[in-house]
């Protein structure tokens, strides 16, 4: 029998304990004590049914076991002289603990930081020391940026060479500590399962990196010790506020006249619910670019995206707004939200009022808070307002049709995302890069709730779109995978479309190929520079693919993409379509 934990409020689902079964755990499951309507349930542990036979182990074996034992089911690395312990550790599992090897550090990094924001739960990089360990950081900076739980693990030389110089030695305790939530060296044995369970706990209570330096001689020393139970060791999240508070926040949004909710990425897979308090209060939603997916874009409530990519709808409301719902926001310098009186919904203490003070905040899990909230509001009809809003969302939806012109050559960004969107499955998960090619997405894609999208928010990497793809075809294997990308980012990490080829995840990778950092052309022409070093030297991604083992499809005239997108979405194979676009659209 197996335990499942709810990612959203950590409930545990004990298949030997329940009277109801459920099957095909783990999957998208409404939980029954957030009410989460897209819980992703992990699996925490197979409980054993009989006494595993006794074997030498060492620190490694304890150290991934119980890492296994509270959920990691994935370490992303490249094996190296001060890691050997721990890999031979994981190859015992025999997949139980599932070792992907990448051709670059970083890589691993954002695949373990598209894990945490595609399950809410935790995996593991492993790096050796010194390089390995620096080649981590960006992708361990998206993740503590963007609250994403994440593990690192590095190794270290040995403890009697420490601090003398050695080859690849690296004073790691400094160097992680100002991008971990937990950052700890395994000295002793004794450490073992308590500094393991300490860092996954902190990694998905605080949301962010936990670092354990483990020194080369450490990890071989035999030892043996009784695993930890993650149940009982985790807090339920499913907490919500006092009645006071929220019927405080119900009586300032039944004065409101234009009342608009601001759904963020904290918000995902509340859609429903917070559909149904808009519905009730007369408020049109409009959201941030990482929560472009959380109210399905055909929803008539909903006016798009709201930030510099956003919808002139959004804009419009926003301005004249009399009062702003933000459910999960971190109101980024990004999405633009200026001072409105406000009601915030957030479970982060620390971005409770991160910009402008607010009338109300309601501090838990909005799974909890969103249907408190809307039964205490007043049922409202306000029809002149949203009338207005129906209006100013078709006007925009025009403005995107009119731009998707489906003969000119190079062929337009607009029409390229309007292809995708009609021929992208209902349920696909979207990897998304930095870049031009994420600027036409979050301005031009009509997202479906059912879809899934990913992105490097905070820090704005480049290079995160295909290993958030990798990680996605892991995690969803009967499931369309998608990454767009540019020229620019995808060349960052073009090595590990090997790793697609290596594990069979056939991801499709469109590339908006401009033979330009075309963000940057623009920027420079905006400020008043002239155009310099955003030229990129052309190339046939396509031909990469093709060579590599995978399927490569160039795409140079526009009544060739549709073909091209149909067939790269149809095929087994992990799929590059390299799609010759515009490098000045922004310019004409």
């Amino acid at each position: 029998m197996t335990k499942y934990r709810c990612t959203v409020c950590n409930y545990i689902y004990d298949e030997a304990k329940e009277t109801t079964k459920f099957t095909n755990l783990p999957k998208e499951w409404v939980c029954p004590i957030c009410g989460a309507s897209t819980a992703v349930f992990v699996i925490l542990a197979e409980q054993e049914t009989k006494k595993a036979e006794k074997v030498e182990t060492t620190v490694s074996d304890v150290l991934i076991a119980q890492i296994a034992a509270w959920g990691v089911k994935y370490v992303f690395g490249i094996p190296g002289t001060s890691t050997l312990g721990v890999v031979d550790a994981i190859r015992k599992t025999n997949g139980k603990v599932q070792y992907i090897q990448v051709r670059h550090e970083e890589t691993a990094a954002f695949m373990a930081s598209a894990y945490g924001k595609l399950t809410g739960h935790i995996s593991a990089v492993l790096g050796i020391s010194g390089p390995g360990a620096t080649n981590l950081v960006t992708g361990l900076y998206d993740a503590q940026l963007d609250h994403s739980p994440v593990l690192a693990l590095t190794g270290m030389v040995a403890r009697k060479e420490i601090g003398k110089g050695s080859i690849q030695e690296i004073d790691q305790q400094a160097f992680f500590e100002p991008l971990s939530v937990y950052n700890k060296t395994l000295m002793t044995e004794d450490q073992t399962t308590s500094l393991a369970t300490l860092a996954i706990k902190h990694a998905l209570l605080d949301q962010g990196v936990a670092h354990i330096g483990i020194p080369n001689d450490v990890q071989k020393i035999p030892y043996q010790a009784e695993i930890m139970s993650f149940e009982g060791r985790m807090p339920n999240m499913a907490y919500g506020q006092e009645d006071w508070v929220i019927e405080k926040a119900a009586k300032i949004i039944d004065q409101a006249e234009r009342p608009l909710i601001l759904a963020g990425f904290g918000a995902r897979g509340q859609g429903t619910k917070l559909v149904k308090l808009a519905e009730k209060i007369g408020a049109p939603i409009t959201s941030t670019f990482r929560g472009k997916n959380i109210v399905d874009a055909s929803e008539p409530l909903y006016m798009g995206c709201h930030g510099g990519l956003g919808s002139t709808a959004s804009a419009k409301l926003m301005e004249k707004a009399d009062l702003l719902i933000a459910v999960g926001s971190s109101f980024s310098d990004l999405t633009r939200v200026p001072q409105k009186r406000t009601i915030q919904i957030e479970i982060n203490p620390l971005m409770v009022a991160r910009r402008y003070p607010v009338e109300v905040a309601l501090l838990g899990n909005s799974a909890v808070l969103i249907p408190k909230l809307t039964a205490k509001v007043t049922q409202k009809n306000n029809s002149s307002y949203l009338t207005e809003a129906t209006k100013l969302k078709q006007t925009w939806l025009n403005q995107l049709e009119k731009e998707a012109e489906p003969t000119m050559k190079p062929i337009r960004p607009p029409y390229i995302i309007k292809v995708l969107n009609e021929k992208i499955a209902d349920d696909a998960v979207i990897s998304l890069d930095v870049g031009e090619n994420g600027w036409w997405f979050g301005r031009n894609f009509q997202m479906k709730k059912t879809q899934k999208f990913i992105m490097s928010g905070t820090l704005a990497t480049m290079g995160f779109g295909l290993p958030g793809a990798l990680t996605a075809a892991l995690v969803y294997p009967k499931r369309q995978i998608v990454c767009l990308t540019g020229d620019g980012g995808l060349t960052m990490v073009l090595g590990d479309f090997l790793t697609a080829l290596k594990y069979n995840l056939p991801v499709k990778v469109f590339v908006i190929n401009n033979k330009q950092l075309g963000m940057i052309m623009q920027e420079q022409k905006v400020e008043g520079y002239k155009g310099w070093q955003t030229e990129l030297h052309d190339y046939n991604f396509a031909d990469f693919a093709e060579h590599s083992g995978g399927l490569g499809i160039k795409v140079s005239e526009p009544n060739q993409l549709e073909a091209a997108v149909e067939n790269a979405l149809k095929s087994d194979k992990p799929t590059i379509v390299d799609i010759d676009t515009d490098p000045k659209r922004f310019l004409t």
